[in-house]
């Protein structure tokens, strides 16, 4: 990146709120999704909470772009010194893997796993126009009007798109796959009605949820959330191989030093230890993990083999 870049990312991004003045060099965050979602608030929440910890300054830079492929290449050709980490998604490598020909890096060779910093569970939602209450009703629903009910998805070979096709496996039923330009627009004519159902992350969601606009069926986790106390888990009613959430890591360029690597990993489990962090976290529908990086490391395989049996059910291949 050169310097014109640098100092025009960092004008448009500034310094997380709260960051003390730095005392060793700066550490490079790559988020390869736009600002605002999700994985960028994730990013930041814990960026600010690892500034502090490491006393010193945490960049974001905000690299979107071809499902998180062009953030994740950024990554990949970083200096391999522990300047630069990437926030690591199961898009990123676990869906991008399994359902594009190409990649710009390998999900695997290309970088040095840290650690799983928060788990995001799934939702599935509808518009209060679908004449149904429960997970059993959607079903049976979709059952007695097969191929009639439209899904939306923020586009082809997302997280969205895997899960409605797991879905679509799992109780053996056919559903519409009405693919958008971003999740922005997705949500857009689902709340209008366009489309009637939606695989999202709670964090995404919650607002409309809460405010009636949208009805949740079911949530990915392994127990109700506190944030959705009465909506079930897909594992409460037996669909275990549908209950797994989504998830943000961190990740470094392959051939960072371990010492680097541990730092790294060490400074986020200390910040997913305080209770501001985990709260505002959780406030997003957000949960703090933290692993080690060889459970991450294991975590990112079996995720792989798992959404590639999904695009080969799917048919799902992108260019």
């Amino acid at each position: 990146m050169d310097r014109r870049t640098f100092i025009a990312t960092t004008a448009a991004v500034s310094f997380l709120p709260g960051m003390v003045k730095a005392q060793g060099k700066p550490i490079r965050l790559i988020v390869p999704f736009p600002p605002a979602g999700a994985t960028d608030i994730t990013g930041r929440i814990i960026g600010e909470a690892v500034g502090r910890v490491l006393q010193t300054t945490v960049v974001v830079e905000n690299r979107a772009g071809a499902g998180g492929s062009i953030g994740m290449a950024e990554v990949a050709r970083a200096a391999a010194d522990g300047s630069t980490f990437g926030v690591a998604t199961l898009s990123t490598h676990g869906v991008n893997p399994a359902v594009y020909k190409t990649l710009p890096y390998d999900p695997i060779k290309d970088f040095a796993p840290v650690t799983e910093m928060v788990r995001a569970p799934g939702v599935l939602v509808v518009n209060p126009s679908v004449p149904v209450q429960t997970l059993e009703q959607f079903i049976a629903y979709l059952k007695a009007n097969p191929g009639k009910v439209t899904y939306a998805t923020p586009g082809n070979g997302t997280i969205s798109h895997m899960w409605a096709e797991l879905f679509k496996s799992t109780t053996g039923t056919d559903m519409v796959h009405i693919p958008y330009r971003g999740a922005g627009p997705a949500i857009n004519d689902l709340l209008g009605g366009q489309v009637l159902a939606y695989f999202d992350q709670v964090a995404a969601s919650l607002p409309h949820i809460k405010a009636g606009k949208l009805r949740a069926l079911a949530v990915s986790w392994d127990s109700r959330l506190d944030v959705l106390p009465d909506v079930p888990t897909y594992g409460e009613r037996g669909m275990q191989s549908n209950n797994d959430p989504s998830w943000f890591g961190l990740v470094a360029p392959a051939g960072t030093p371990a010492a680097a690597v541990n730092r790294m990993q060490q400074a986020v489990a200390t910040a997913l230890k305080e209770a501001p962090v985990r709260e505002r976290l959780a406030g997003l529908g957000l949960y703090a993990s933290g692993t080690t990086p060889a459970e991450f490391t294991k975590q990112i395989h079996d995720e792989m083999a798992k959404m590639q049996k999904i695009s080969q059910f799917a048919k799902i291949q992108l260019d």
